[in-house]
């Protein structure tokens, strides 16, 4: 049985300096999966050596990849082509990441042998029909438990065909594991989204020397193609950046620079939203680097107000709402969020966890189905459970750091998922929490 970690916040920190988050999740997976089933070697830099990605490497590892890693955050791949995995002698084990488990059971289900996905306690609530229907209609012989959640199961050696898949809900996870199962398919396959997402997985493959061809939101590739092995330079993650983002904008005095921070177009609605609400927020040094646009970002105290928060926004920036909500807590007036039910199926329901979290730290905040009204105020502590989710822990340690009492967050084991070292991180630039188990 897991230990409990426990959070302890104090308030009167300060924020300045500079600080480099770790690399971006979503594009460390990616580099794995991409360098795993190319041909050479493909070297990254930047790696996020957190619990999730170490998933998706320790799963290729398991199917015959070899993969040396250097240091905690460097690494090299050698590929096995398209074709060159082999069956592993245990079942995948995905962690906590839905990502790994969403992107897996597309390029799972081109393979000819059989494999079994499986996750940890939260991640086998998760729902996975968003990904068993379109990869079925693709021939893919592929189950989950009852209610479609994992483990999931694939059968292989089944020829997959290419479709046309409109996706009912903006989501990169669905639109990439349609996307890598196209890599096996034959003829093209192609998907189009009702609102932009984040498009690492197309412009990785593209990386890869893959032809992928995007029109206004539809996005298409034919199989039957190849990866070559590329170098790739992981920028930091902006879901990360954030919570340092709102924690600049809230704490009185602070000026910090996040460097080297991903600004992916498809990945900015934190810095719209922020901005919307009066954020005093700079890109700096702004560069590309491998695809990816890179920029140094510098956040200083502002008075936040409260907003309608855009719709249009909402896909850009739905990994960063917990620690949004954490801003319009400290925001003067009302915040509303709508058309986010996504955030109900994450690693927790994080709206109704945040909204809970608020309340407990005396603030008016009220869920909706498919969002939040929050009414800015002054947080006074108190204990809260982030129910394992690691962006609700970090969160409420942004929310203790203006708090007029310690917040105490418990379950925050799972901070290691995305942001290894986050206390030392954090403290390191003038935060105060103290970690207990």
């Amino acid at each position: 049985m897991s230990k409990n970690i426990r959070y302890i916040t104090q308030a009167n920190g300060t924020l300045t300096g500079t600080l480099r988050v770790p690399g971006d999740k979503s594009i460390s997976h990616r580099s794995i999966m991409l360098g795993s089933l190319a041909e050479g070697e493909t070297k990254v830099s930047g790696f996020l050596n957190g619990e999730d990605c170490l998933a998706t490497l320790n799963a290729f590892r398991s199917m015959g990849v070899k993969i040396t890693e250097h240091d905690a955050t460097s690494l090299t791949i050698t590929g096995v082509g398209l074709h060159g995995l082999k069956p592993a002698e245990h079942d995948l084990d995905m962690g906590n990441s839905g990502t790994s488990m969403r992107l897996m059971s597309g390029l799972m289900s081109g393979q000819s042998f059989d494999v079994t996905l499986t996750g940890d306690r939260s991640l086998s609530t998760r729902p996975m029909a968003r990904v068993i229907l379109p990869l079925t209609q693709m021939n893919a012989d592929i189950s989950g438990d009852e209610g479609d959640t994992p483990p999931l199961t694939i059968k292989g050696s089944t020829q997959l065909k290419s479709i046309h898949y409109d996706l009912p809900v903006a989501s990169a996870q669905v639109k990439s594991a349609v996307l890598l199962a196209g890599l096996y398919a034959k003829g093209e396959t192609s998907v189009t989204e009702p609102a932009p997402t984040r498009d690492h997985t197309e412009r990785m493959l593209r990386g890869f020397g893959y032809d992928v061809i995007t029109e206004g939101s539809t996005m298409r590739l034919s199989g039957k193609g190849q990866l070559t092995g590329q170098m790739i330079d992981v920028p930091a993650d902006i879901s990360s950046a954030a919570f340092f983002m709102v924690a600049a904008s809230i704490i009185p005095h602070a000026d910090i620079t996040l460097q080297h921070v991903g600004v992916n177009p498809t990945r900015t609605g934190v810095i719209d939203i922020l901005t919307l609400m009066g954020a005093n927020i700079r890109l700096e040094n702004e560069r590309e680097i491998g695809g990816e646009p890179v920029a140094d970002i510098r956040i200083q105290s502002a008075a936040l107000k409260g907003i309608d928060i855009p719709e249009n926004l909402v896909p850009l920036a739905i990994d960063e709402f917990p620690v949004i909500f954490i801003a319009a807590a400290c925001a003067k007036g009302m915040t509303t969020l709508t058309g986010a039910e996504e955030l109900r199926v994450k690693e927790s329901d994080r709206i109704q966890v945040m909204a809970d979290g608020l309340v407990t730290c005396g603030i008016d905040a009220k869920s909706t189905q498919d969002g939040i009204i929050i009414q800015g105020g002054t947080l006074t502590g108190g204990e809260v459970d982030s129910h394992g989710d690691h962006r609700i822990a970090m969160s409420f340690v942004i929310a203790g750091q203006v708090a007029q009492e310690s917040i105490v967050i418990n379950d925050c084991a799972n901070v290691n998922t995305s942001f290894p070292n986050f206390v030392d991180s954090a403290s390191g630039v003038g935060l105060k929490l103290k970690i207990m188990d």
